[in-house]
Parts: C-alpha cells; structure tokens; sequence
C-alpha cells in the first residue's frame, strides 16, 4: 500500500495523533490509521478507489486523501428573521448544533424577537432598522459572508420547517466546484413530509417549470430557503430585488453566469399552513402575477434568455 509523502516513511519521528476539529455531526466517527497519525473523519464521508478492510465505524487502514481536514470548509449559517418570536430560540439553538458560525438577520421584527435576540451571546445579529423585505435579509446575510471570507453560507429559514442536523450535507454538498446547493421539497418522500397548501404547491410547481423551460436549468423547487452558496458564486451577482421573488432574480443570474446549481432531497414540512406573505400577496392570483414580473424584468436585464 502506497502512503501520502506527507506521512513519510520516516520511522524516527515520535507517534503522535492529529485530530480534525470539525463541529460534531450525529454520526459516528470513523477513525484512519495512516502509519503513526491518525486523521478523525466523519463517518458519512465517501471513499472511492481506496483499499478498506473494514466499512464498519471503527479503526481502519487505509489510504485517504485527506488535504480536505486540513482546511476545513469555513461556513456560516444564517437566518433571515421577522416575526418569528414563536420559534426563533429552538431554532437557533438546534442549528447551533451543526453550525459553530450562526448569523441572524432581523429585518424589523416587532413582536419581541428582537428582545429575545439580544438575551443570546452565542449567535451574531444584524438588525435592520425597519421590515425591508426576505430578500434584502439575505442579501445582507450575503454581503457579510463575503467580507468575511467565508467559503459556504447556509441559508435556513426560522419557522420551524427546515431541519438544522441537515446542515452539515449541504456544506457537504457544496464544494468540488458546486456554487449552489437548493433543497428541494419534491425530489423525494420522506415519512415526516405534511401535504402543502394547494395553492403553494401549485404556484411553486408552475414557476419552477418556467425557469427551467426559459432558463435551461432543472428545478424542481424555486422557492425551498434551505441552501447553500459559495461566497465564490455569489460575488458574481448583483441581487436587487428585496421581497420575498428575489429567488427568481437568483436564478436567472446564476443561469446567466453558469453557477453550477445541485438540488438536495429535503422533507416536506408545513407547520403553519395560514402563514402569511403580507399585504396583497397573500392573494395567490396575485403572488403569481409577481413573480412572473421579476421573473420576466431578470431576464430582460440579462438580454440573455429573452
């Protein structure tokens, strides 16, 4: 078995034990002996062409390569908030789980989560001064991951319909040249999904077969908040729109520059089926005649698909 020149073959050197500081996932852990270091992985992780004697969670010989713990992926997670006083704290501290980096962006909530915000030391916040829109939340969600040089920047949304222990795949996902990994609510069945509102469901299936038709890309769920970006992709946009189409406006952008996008299997999950969008758009004829604007003005913009 041949050996990384890293872990030379040099038999003077004093045994010692390396261990990469990745934030706990739920699985166990799955130790490689590599000569005399030893490299702690998750045990999800994929080999592939590597000589294993044993798949179980346990010590096993191998060979790996495994530059990748060295320079673990720097992420942030980060949540667009308003009005969630209800859910904001079991949220947040489920997603402290699996992420060490947590961003909350509050975007003028009223109802005291902002109170509840600031009784936490454990999470970063951003406040907006007045409701300026989901998509002006991540776009400052957005702006931050970059100018602090983060790799990946998670999105989740805070009423309770997305899983945190989820997380870590996304991140997961996110590399080798992915820049955004969208979960989709339709490519699998789960035994936890809940039945959507009609009209939602209706909406979001209708818009994402248009966005695939007019943008040559394949959705199949253009408005799931569950995802993750590289902060190397999402330098290339120019996201304008702040209400709650501002997806539309993404995807049409990263069509445009050829963003490598994956959609990700995730449970369908519909705690509050009477949530509203606010104002008019609660009004689903009217919520479909907005999106078909952004959609129709993004792609006038780019001259590209039109």
């Amino acid at each position: 078995m041949r050996f990384p020149s890293k872990l030379s073959k040099n038999k003077n050197h004093d045994r010692h034990r390396i261990i990469i500081q990745l934030h706990p996932l739920t699985q166990p852990y799955f130790c490689i002996m590599l000569i005399e270091q030893t490299i702690v992985c998750p045990y999800n992780e994929t080999f592939t062409n590597i000589p294993i004697r044993c798949r179980e969670p346990a010590i096993t010989e191998c060979y790996h390569s495994y530059s990748r713990y060295f320079m673990p992926q720097k992420f942030l997670t980060t949540l667009p908030v308003f009005n969630e006083v209800k859910y904001v704290n079991e949220v947040l501290d489920l997603v402290k789980k699996y992420s060490p980096q947590v961003l909350v962006v509050d975007d003028g909530s009223t109802d005291g989560t902002t109170e509840l915000l600031a009784q936490r030391n454990d999470v970063i916040v951003i406040q907006h001064q007045q409701n300026s829109g989901y998509g002006a939340a991540l776009n400052t969600a957005f702006d931050y991951a970059i100018e602090h040089e983060y790799d990946t920047v998670v999105t989740i949304d805070c009423d309770g319909q997305h899983e945190p222990q989820r997380i870590p795949e996304f991140v997961e996902a996110c590399t080798d040249g992915v820049d955004i990994v969208s979960g989709s609510r339709y490519l699998k069945q789960f035994d936890e999904d809940t039945a959507p509102p009609e009209q939602r469901r209706k909406i979001n299936q209708t818009v994402s077969a248009e966005i695939s038709r007019r943008l040559g890309i394949t959705l199949t769920d253009a408005f799931c908040g569950f995802k993750a970006y590289s902060t190397s992709g999402l330098r290339k946009l120019n996201l304008t729109e702040n209400g709650y189409a501002m997806p539309l406006e993404l995807w049409v952008q990263a069509a445009q520059h050829e963003l490598k996008i994956m959609e990700w299997p995730v449970p369908l999950i519909y705690l509050d089926e009477e949530r509203s969008f606010g104002g008019v758009l609660d009004d689903a004829t009217t919520r479909l005649e907005y999106y078909h604007l952004v959609l129709d003005r993004s792609i006038a913009k780019t001259k590209q698909f039109a």
